[in-house]
């Protein structure tokens, strides 16, 4: 590592906090062994070499391992944020000093900096995009089309991403192919379930510091986050609610012990609203007009659209912040409704988001994605490609084994066994 040369281009809060964000990045590498093994391949074979590589992700201390991976394989990669309040500055700032890394993200960014930081990420001409939410890759097919003959191809592990890259299919305008790194048995189950559910809960209690025990908490939707978002408020003493529009997951929540109601029954009767939907106006305002005095919303779906904010304050004589990443909106019927986060991911707005453990698997996927990608260019038809179940178990043998953890392998009497047909009981 080497300070910062001046003319690497970044735009960041401030490089002094270079060091804090240092220590936090070391401590998260404590627990991602898997993806460190994978950097110290990537280091010596460079598999990336040559090729220009844009990330558009939460920039948090687990995201700085995997750019550092990236960057030790060779990729001339750029960083920039994929939502306004995910941004740790101290990380970013760690980024462009220690690793030259250009960064571009800074936390609480407006809408048009984010924008531009887009077009930024654009400018580079990527051969390869890491997308969160997809908003790299829609602008590329909406605005730059004449840049998709550079294209390797792009990666996406967000439920709302991988939403918005089969409407691009559909649509005939996904013309490159792309890793759906989110349906990963080794991403979703761990990643969406346990660093979802924990971190959420994480950033509620960071901002609000109420007592969950015994209150009424209403889950928007049963997924993988949801499921882990539910599992987890019940752990901490919630009466939890959930609602759902899929019948099968809304059996799935009846059977694992949760009231299921629709929206416009659970509105009147929760103390705190999660949405982990990847849907927009998921609360809307009929919703908010049946809250009770005091009920807390937020979201911890990709983007804030999820609540429709708008008729919020469409309906607010005054909204005042009361705490950091808590605004409170007192209405014209004298009521008032609590909103985290701005209505962004409340775990990376109001928290750090998810533990390094889970985003260990998730990364390491990102990053043998990037490689499958690079490894079969040209041969990969336009489309959407899941994760070769080969590499999913390898990440979960890496992930035991760091964990000193053994388990049974098949016998060759098992094998042949379990490959005849013609062998009875």
């Amino acid at each position: 590592m080497t300070a910062t040369s001046p003319r690497l281009k970044h735009e960041v809060k401030d490089l002094a906090l270079a060091p804090l964000g240092r220590q936090r990045i070391d401590w998260a590498g404590r627990e991602m062994p898997v993806l460190k093994q994978i950097r110290d391949r990537f280091e010596k074979e460079k598999p990336f070499a040559g090729l220009r590589l844009v990330a558009c992700a939460h920039v948090t201390t687990e995201t700085a391992h995997l750019a550092i991976a990236l960057k030790a394989g060779g990729a001339d990669a750029v960083l920039i944020a994929s939502n306004p309040l995910s941004t740790q500055d101290d990380v970013a700032a760690c980024l462009v000093t220690d690793y030259e890394i250009p960064v571009f993200a800074i936390k609480g960014e407006d809408a048009e900096t984010y924008s531009r930081h887009v077009q930024i990420a654009l400018d580079h001409r990527p051969n390869i995009i890491i997308d969160d939410g997809s908003d790299v890759v829609a602008d590329l097919v909406k605005n730059r089309q004449h840049q998709i003959a550079d294209l390797i191809g792009t990666t996406e592990e967000t439920t709302t991403g991988i939403v918005r890259l089969r409407a691009m299919l559909k649509d005939g305008v996904l013309t490159f192919p792309a890793m759906n790194v989110n349906d990963a048995d080794t991403k979703h189950f761990f990643d969406n379930r346990y660093g979802t559910g924990q971190s959420t809960l994480d950033g509620i209690i960071r901002a609000t510091n109420i007592l969950l025990a015994g209150k009424t908490i209403v889950v928007a939707g049963y997924g993988w986050c949801g499921k882990g978002t539910a599992l987890r408020a019940r752990g901490l003493g919630a009466n939890v609610i959930v609602t759902e529009i899929d019948p099968i997951k809304a059996i799935e929540a009846v059977m694992d012990g949760f009231r299921v109601l629709p929206m416009s029954e659970a509105a009147p009767q929760g103390d705190l609203f999660i949405t982990v939907t990847g849907n927009k106006h998921v609360v809307r305002g009929e919703h908010f007009d049946l809250m009770k005095d005091g009920a807390i919303v937020c979201n911890s779906g990709h983007f804030d659209i999820e609540l429709d904010l708008k008729y919020l304050a469409s309906q607010a004589k005054e909204i005042k912040t009361v705490r950091p990443f808590t605004e409170q909106y007192i209405l014209n019927s004298g009521k008032s409704v609590i909103v985290l986060g701005e209505g962004r991911l409340v775990n990376l707005a109001a928290a750090e988001g998810h533990p390094s453990a889970v985003m260990d698997m998730s990364f390491a996927n990102q990053a043998l994605a990037v490689e499958y990608l690079v490894k079969n260019k040209g041969q990969l038809a336009p489309g959407l490609y899941s994760i070769p179940t080969e590499v999913d178990q390898e990440i979960a043998r890496l992930k035991l084994q760091a964990l000193g953890i053994y388990i049974d392998s098949l016998t060759a009497d098992q094998v042949e066994y379990i490959n005849s047909w013609q062998s009875g009981t």
